[in-house]
């Protein structure tokens, strides 16, 4: 790949792809995002809309600009449209089967040899997913953080085949293209913020759990008496229980640590579909919209 990174695809327009591709969006760049179906792909526009307006609102953007990054977004349905694409930024659900299956497809349809491959993945390995491609030194770990246009660090994270180019490339496109700051991460379950940030917040669910304080007062601990913006429970309710759980199976897969194994209650939340801030009910009870 020569040049700057000017075509840029995301697939998955869910919370953190529809971020991703609003940053990528607003810095300029002709972005593709694909989704499953048609209805899905409508979601991710309105859900990129929404977030370009509320950034209007809040005095962070001009009108204009907004309406400019979304007329220059491109959202559809299947890979199809992403053969022309300089990067690709995968950013599905949490899913080693899934990532893997795309990653394949990827492969297949990304015409240019030097096109990069991310995975948005906060837990999974990159290895895995590079050697489902014949481009392995060309895939990568890029994994942002939610709110993806308000939070400013992208973790890079290197497999063993990973190429210094390939590293080089991304890290400019983060750093010079989307004005984020990088820090590199090998290639380990949870990489470095997930795999710090996770045992805490596993901590907190416990200490719940096993009734010693309520959620509330867990919060309201952390934020009070350690001047932490928000408090663990509020910040798993946020990130979504589903994706904690499995980010900290993947930390216990990997390691074998007691405490990266998720909790019961977890477990049983997740089971039952409180996943936090997405379907208003978490650790703690959300107004949806």
């Amino acid at each position: 790949m020569s040049g700057s990174i000017q075509r840029v695809g995301v697939v998955g327009g869910g919370q953190m792809g529809a971020g991703i591709a609003e940053v990528c969006a607003r810095a300029g760049l002709d972005t593709v995002v694909c989704e499953v179906d048609a209805m899905a792909a409508r979601a991710a526009e309105e859900r990129v809309a929404a977030s370009l307006d509320r950034a209007v609102r809040h005095g962070k953007l001009e009108r204009d600009a907004a309406q400019d990054a979304l007329a220059r977004t491109v959202f559809t349905a299947g890979l199809d449209g992403l053969a022309d694409r300089q990067l690709v930024v995968e950013a599905v659900v949490e899913n080693a089967d899934a990532k893997t299956e795309i990653f394949t497809a990827l492969d297949k349809i990304v015409e240019d040899p030097g096109a990069v491959l991310a995975s948005n993945t906060s837990s999974l390995p990159v290895m895995r997913l590079g050697v489902a491609t014949r481009r392995a030194d060309r895939v990568v770990g890029l994994h942002f953080f939610n709110p993806v246009p308000v939070l400013p660090l992208v973790e890079v994270v290197t497999s063993l085949h990973t190429a210094p180019e390939t590293v080089t490339a991304v890290e400019d496109f983060a750093t010079r293209t989307l004005g984020k700051s990088v820090i590199r991460s090998q290639d380990r379950a949870g990489f470095v913020v997930n795999a710090l940030l996770i045992p805490y917040l596993l901590s907190a669910v416990r200490m719940t759990e096993s009734g010693f304080a309520s959620a509330a007062d867990v919060d309201a601990g952390m934020e009070l008496g350690c001047a932490h913006p928000m408090g663990p429970l509020k910040l798993a309710d946020l990130i979504g229980l589903d994706t904690v759980a499995s980010i900290a199976r993947s930390l216990y897969d990997e390691f074998k640590e007691p405490l990266y194994a998720p909790p019961p209650l977890l477990q049983r939340m997740v089971e039952a579909g409180l996943l936090g801030r997405k379907t208003g009910r978490g650790f703690h009870t959300y107004h949806r919209g």
